[in-house]
């Protein structure tokens, strides 16, 4: 598959399915896929709760911040960003001009029902935002993120409603419509 420009950025809220669509619509391009929180994990070689709860919420985000920079200058690949990472406005400015970002959209319903089934798999991966009862966090969070998630991005995919695979077509319309689209 042929395409000017092999570089999508996935944003979203947490599980929205970034890292499932990225994985797929990776292999499906051929290109690397990178998930920024496992990233920086890596980078830290400490769980990203382990870093908040030492060292707290800034300085995660100051990881998150650096690594969007680097992430700049990456010419292909598929990048599921974390959740938060669109608060990161001049930073995300610059990443958008080099590759599709896409958002997953999905309800609060939906998406406290899928971390709600995290937590039972492997407690403590997402930790808290706001250390709210996680409905209200969710929809507290979503209504500060969602206008940044709506001017971050180039593409809106209701994760909800499609498969990851429908996804992953959907996105793959696009770049070959519009492979070397100057906006980005």
């Amino acid at each position: 598959m042929a395409h000017g420009k092999k570089k999508v950025i996935l944003t979203g809220y947490r599980a929205t399915g970034k890292t499932t669509v990225g994985r797929l619509l990776a292999a499906r391009l051929g290109v690397p896929f990178l998930d920024t929180d496992a990233e920086i994990e890596e980078r830290e070689n400490r769980s990203i709760p382990e870093m908040v709860k030492k060292d707290g919420w800034e300085y995660f985000r100051g990881r998150e911040r650096e690594l969007l920079h680097e992430l700049v200058a990456r010419k292909d690949g598929v990048i599921a960003s974390g959740g938060g990472a669109i608060i990161h406005e001049e930073a995300w400015r610059e990443l958008m001009k080099t590759g599709l970002v896409v958002w997953l959209s999905t309800d609060i319903v939906t998406i406290c029902q899928r971390l709600a089934a995290d937590e039972k798999k492997n407690s403590g991966q997402r930790p808290t935002l706001t250390g709210k009862e996680i409905t209200t966090e969710v929809a507290e969070v979503l209504a500060l993120r969602e206008p940044l998630y709506k001017k971050g991005s180039h593409l809106v995919i209701d994760s909800a409603g499609n498969t990851p695979a429908a996804i992953v077509d959907k996105i793959l319309v696009v770049l070959e419509e519009y492979p070397t689209a100057p906006s980005w």
